[in-house]
């Protein structure tokens, strides 16, 4: 039976999710909209909507969770909403203080995703260049060679989009290094960034910064169910924050989701003690891993940038 209240609530927003040639829109912040469009070379369109206020869309996500009985406090850390809205359109939305868009969102932001209609006119599967007897495509394949210098090996692991793991001691620079590595991706690209407190700066205008506090979490927002979270909300890129014992587990997941360019950084002194810590701090949460698997695993998909510094001399001393 359709809600008159969530039906009406809607409308200013479906004039951007409803046409056939929109897969998917975001809401980063209030008064402006992402339209990701169906095989296009941008994926990504801005649109101003000025009619979009921070308070209309908070109403929003209350409203979807009261009709569809989800629950929904911010303040108790349960600040995510997911639901399947008539036409069968996927909705994602977080409000409250575990998310950001910038420094203005100081109480708080809001970041929503809605999934577009596919036309039931499209062959799907030509729409994914499946055809008899044609060859599949390869998208974006992986190089199994790494260059033998260092600067071109961590060129080719930014430009394939592998995971890449920043690792230092206290004042190596890792934080200045991964912002800089960032300048180096594609403007267009879709930025999530999940951080214990927001350090990371992104240039590119599509982002969302998650924030998880590891010294001041006293709500039942946690990792695992941020890692839900951050799927469902289509990135270009995730910067996770640095590894520790409560997320190395979650952080090695993301990894596995099948995501290009995945940043993270770790307390290391060099690239054997970054994979082994980082399979430790995994062990911690996960003690059924092996070990040994877990470093052999890491080493095939995850490359390693080891940072040193002797006084004010900061150097990059590995790349593996």
């Amino acid at each position: 039976m359709p809600n008159i209240v969530l039906d009406t609530l809607i409308k200013p927003l479906e004039e951007f999710f409803m046409p056939e040639f929109v897969e998917e829109i975001a809401i980063n912040r209030a008064g402006e909209v992402w339209m990701r469009l169906h095989g296009a070379r941008v994926p990504w369109v801005a649109y101003p909507a000025k009619q979009l206020s921070k308070q209309y869309l908070v109403d929003l996500i209350h409203t979807v969770a009261n009709v569809y009985e989800r629950p929904f406090e911010p303040s108790r850390g349960i600040p995510v909403v997911y639901a399947t809205l008539p036409g069968n359109h996927r909705f994602t939305a977080i409000a409250g203080p575990n998310v950001m868009y910038d420094d203005n969102d100081v109480t708080g932001g809001v970041a929503m995703n809605i999934r577009g209609h596919f036309s039931k006119d499209i062959d799907a599967f030509k729409n994914y260049h499946l055809e008899k007897g044609a060859q599949l495509l390869k998208v974006k394949p992986r190089k199994k060679e790494r260059p033998d210098d260092p600067f071109e090996r961590l060129m080719s692991a930014i430009n394939d989009g592998s995971p890449i793991l920043i690792s230092g001691a206290t004042s190596t620079g890792k934080t200045t290094f991964l912002n800089h590595i960032l300048t180096l991706i594609d403007q267009n690209s879709r930025v999530i960034t999940v951080e214990d407190a927001r350090e990371i700066q992104v240039k590119q205008k599509n982002r969302v910064h998650f924030v998880l506090s590891r010294t001041e979490q006293n709500n039942e927002f946690n990792y695992a169910r941020m890692l839900d979270l951050v799927v469902r909300m289509t990135p270009d890129v995730i910067i996770g924050g640095e590894i520790s014992t409560s997320n190395a587990s979650v952080m090695w997941e993301m990894m596995g989701t099948g995501h290009d360019h995945f940043y993270t950084t770790i307390h290391a002194e060099s690239a054997d003690a970054a994979y082994a810590a980082f399979a430790d701090r995994i062990l911690h949460t996960q003690p059924a891993y092996s070990r040994e698997e877990l470093i052999t695993e890491m080493r095939k998909k995850l490359h390693v940038v080891q940072l040193s510094r002797d006084g004010a001399l900061r150097a990059v001393t590995e790349v593996v």
